[in-house]
């Protein structure tokens, strides 16, 4: 009997725990009921109209709190000023790292803030998921695994622009004006490499800017005097409004293209005057204009919670529509990790989506990442403005 008893004791101990019974698994800043998130957000500085970006994020994550979180934790979100100064958001960062001990960082806005800190997270391997960025090195899965992009890269953006220009406007002679880093850098790169054999007749001049620079004026007017038909600018809203006006106030009626970064009517048009603004060219990837999409379900809920939880923002912003949409793709990821909750999971889930459909993305634009592609977006429509909405042009293109 002994003999038989102590076989039986053997084999129990050799089954092995079903699902129900496994142990959950844990990072830093995860417990059973919290999970703590990070991110640097440019809530003052020269790009603050970014700033509500971050208020819409935690706004949404509280609104997924009060419905009873995220697998039943809730999801406590650190948001944090860095105003668009790199040497800042190492700062920032490193007392949500080492401080605060977040789990992982989410939507850290800016190409610059975050080619400052890249190497410091993937070498503490924490996950940066869906930054704020166009340039396309951040996305480059082998040399930081722990980096994740959301926004459709500035090189993709700027072939389709290119593509779509030579179609209209086969003799183009384009000027561009761009910012002096990797998201102005990797625009212009697309729109040469879209230009193909052509680029090195087409563009006829070139000019930059510094986002510390209080304004364009000088380049706008140098640009002009080349003989360019077609401008095309990749930036920031402050220079984005800056130069819409300046084109229009001189009587230069170039066709005028600029980026996605650029295209907000709130924060960028509207500054530079909705008449002056009219027949930009862009590209969009979401529902970017509420009024235009006011009749749609999904934006409807948008809406709803922009009132509730941020009744002080402006719920017209594309910008908060940008900030709603990239918070509900990370609570989807977050989701799928379901109580293995460990950094290495959470890269595992967020580069594994296939065709992923969100509400507020385009018809046709789908999520779709591995851990070889770290570019979540590969699809872009071009859009035309036409004073009030963004009307789309044309097929969009892939990447």
């Amino acid at each position: 009997m002994k003999k038989i008893l102590l076989c039986v004791v053997g084999l129990i101990a050799w089954i092995p725990a079903s699902p129900a019974l496994a142990e959950k698994k844990y990072g830093p800043g995860v417990t059973d009921t919290e999970i703590k998130i990070g991110q640097t957000m440019p809530y003052s500085g020269p790009v603050s109209a970014y700033g509500t970006i971050g208020k819409t994020e935690v706004a949404y994550f509280k609104m997924v709190n009060d419905r009873g979180g995220i697998n039943g934790r809730k999801i406590n979100l650190i948001s944090l000023d860095d105003g668009y100064s790199p040497p800042k958001t190492i700062e920032q960062v490193r007392k949500l790292v080492e401080q605060e001990e977040v789990f992982a960082l989410f939507q850290t806005l800016g190409t610059a803030p975050n080619n400052a800190i890249v190497k410091y997270t993937n070498s503490k391997q924490v996950p940066n998921i869906f930054i704020g960025a166009i340039a396309e090195k951040l996305g480059d899965a082998e040399a930081y695994p722990w980096t994740l992009p959301w926004n459709p890269t500035g090189v993709l953006e700027g072939t389709q622009q290119a593509h779509w220009l030579i179609k209209e406007r086969p003799k183009a002679k384009i000027a561009l004006l761009y910012q002096n880093d990797d998201l102005g850098k990797d625009f212009a790169r697309g729109i040469k490499i879209g230009l193909g054999n052509q680029a090195a007749k087409a563009v006829v001049a070139e000019a930059t800017y510094e986002v510390t620079d209080p304004a364009i004026d000088s380049q706008i007017i140098t640009l002009q005097g080349s003989g360019a038909d077609v401008l095309v600018m990749a930036g920031t809203p402050k220079f984005g409004a800056q130069a819409i006006r300046k084109v229009y106030d001189m009587n230069w009626r170039p066709l005028f293209i600029v980026s996605n970064t650029l295209s907000a009517i709130e924060s960028t048009l509207k500054p530079a005057g909705l008449d002056k603004a009219i027949g930009l060219i862009s590209a969009s990837y979401f529902k970017a204009d509420p009024e235009q999409w006011s009749n749609d379900p999904a934006m409807q809920d948008y809406l709803s919670m922009m009132q509730r939880y941020y009744p002080d923002g402006n719920a017209n912003d594309g910008t908060n529509v940008y900030g709603y949409i990239a918070a509900m793709a990370f609570h989807e990821v977050l989701r799928r990790c379901g109580d293995d909750l460990t950094r290495e999971n959470l890269m595992r889930q967020a580069t594994s989506l296939k065709n992923v459909a969100q509400p507020m993305l385009l018809d046709g634009v789908t999520l779709n990442t591995s851990p070889t592609n770290h570019h979540p977006i590969g699809k872009m429509y071009p859009v035309r403005f036409d004073g009030k909405h963004w009307k789309l042009l044309n097929d969009a293109v892939d990447k």
